[in-house]
C-alpha cells in the first residue's frame, strides 16, 4: 500500500481541524497566508500571488487593495521592471499575522498537552519534515 493513501486522510484531519481553531479576526484566511506568503518569501508581484493562493488574478489585486486600504500591505513598483508593481507586507501587516500566529500556537499547545509526553515528541521531532513536505505542496 502507498504510505501516501494512510497519511492523506490524517493531514486533511489535521487540516480541518486548524481551520477550526484558527482565530475567527478581520483577515480571512487567503488574506492570512497572502501576508504570511510576502511575510515569509518577501516582496511579489501581485501577478505571482494568486496561483498558490488558489484565487483569481482579479480577485487577488481585490484582496491586496483591501489589505493596501487597510495598511497591512503596500504596492510600489518593481525596481527590476517599471511596468510591474510587488506587493509588500507592512509591519502592521506583520503584527498581524504574529497576533494570529500565537493565538493558533496557544489553542495547539493547549492540545498537545492532553497528548502523552510520547505522542507529543513524535509530533516535535515530525515537525522539520512537515514543514518541508508544507513547501513541497
Amino acid at each position: 500500500m502507498d504510505p501516501s493513501l494512510g497519511v492523506a486522510p490524517t493531514l486533511e484531519r489535521l487540516y480541518a481541524g486548524l481551520r477550526r481553531i484558527t482565530p475567527r479576526d478581520e483577515l480571512s484566511l487567503t488574506a492570512a497566508s497572502t501576508l504570511a506568503r510576502l511575510e515569509r518569501y518577501g516582496p511579489q508581484r501581485l501577478s505571482d500571488l494568486h496561483g498558490p493562493e488558489g484565487v483569481t488574478q482579479p480577485a487577488m489585486t481585490q484582496l491586496i487593495t483591501r489589505l493596501e486600504r487597510d495598511g497591512l500591505a503596500a504596492r510600489a513598483a518593481d525596481p527590476a521592471d517599471g511596468r510591474a508593481v510587488l506587493v509588500s507586507v507592512t509591519d502592521e501587516g506583520r503584527a498581524a499575522v504574529a497576533r494570529r500566529r500565537a493565538a493558533r500556537a496557544e489553542a495547539i499547545a493547549l492540545r498537545l498537552r492532553q497528548l502523552s509526553p510520547e505522542d507529543r515528541a513524535i509530533i516535535l521531532t515530525a515537525g522539520p519534515a512537515l514543514d518541508r513536505l508544507s513547501e513541497l505542496l
